[in-house]
């Protein structure tokens, strides 16, 4: 039986189904329309664009759902209480099939641009991280050599300071021994002590094992200090506030569209 020779209840719901069915088929052709024009510029397009898409799509696929649910209920026992509906369902049904594949399809087309998206996002901050792993690595090679550097040093230093304890003992015994108040002490027992006190820390602090250890690599120690001080560059203070351009990561990394 046609819709127009439907009567009373009936006639008044089979034309409020089909008109929900016609609304909610214009407001997807609309949300198509958009994702057509957003599949043109996915690369550019604001986050914030796909995610309007993705609620509105939401918001239509419950409409679509609740008239879903309602012709199932007139497909029993209800629909009997409607004289004439039977003859109208299926094709009610076959709308109901046709919204609900066309919901389902533009789903997808948003999905499809939100893993574009994420992916176009994923491989911009793969980039950023690549390029601060190789900041990073410079900054490491920096630090080593600056700390090859410093360990040359240190090892310099120590050696100049066991040569000035050595020395430092026989100048001071001297010194004491040359005071007018020490000239009772025999000459033959100043240069007897005087020599004692050269040669005994020579000894005690040159036969200790670490100290050989160290002075035998001490050419070692030297070559390495060299080698950093050559490979470690010479920064003026008045670039120590001006990076370099390849140091300027906010700058040349791409940023996404507001």
């Amino acid at each position: 039986m046609p819709p127009s020779r439907l009567q009373g209840a009936t006639a008044d719901l089979v034309n409020l189904l089909q008109t929900a069915a016609r609304s909610y088929l214009e407001h997807l052709e609309a949300l198509g329309e958009r994702i057509d024009a957003v599949e043109e510029a996915w690369a550019t397009v604001a986050l914030s664009e796909l995610g309007t898409l993705h609620r509105t799509h939401r918001v239509l696929r419950k409409l679509v759902g609740r008239l879903s649910l309602a012709i199932d209920e007139l497909d029993g026992p209800l629909g009997e209480r409607f004289p004439g509906l039977a003859t109208v369902l299926p094709r009610l049904q076959a709308e109901l099939t046709h919204l609900e594949e066309y919901s389902a399809a533009l789903g997808q087309s948003i999905r499809d641009l939100l893993s574009l998206r994420n992916a176009a996002e994923a491989n911009r901050l793969s980039e950023a991280t690549n390029r601060l792993g190789e900041v990073s690595n410079q900054i490491a090679a920096v630090a080593n050599t600056s700390n090859i550097r410093m360990l040359g040093i240190a090892y310099l230093a120590l050696v100049l300071g066991l040569v000035s304890a050595v020395v430092l003992i026989p100048n001071t015994a001297a010194t004491i021994l040359g005071m007018p108040s020490a000239a009772w002490v025999p000459g033959l027992w100043v240069d007897v002590i005087l020599a004692v006190l050269a040669v005994l820390p020579l000894l005690l602090v040159f036969s200790r094992p670490w100290v050989k250890a160290m002075l035998h690599g001490i050419g070692s120690v030297e070559a390495r200090t060299r080698e950093g001080l050559r490979d470690l560059p010479e920064i003026s203070p008045a670039d120590v506030d001006q990076p370099a351009a390849e140091h300027e990561l906010t700058a040349s990394a791409p940023r996404s569209p507001p």
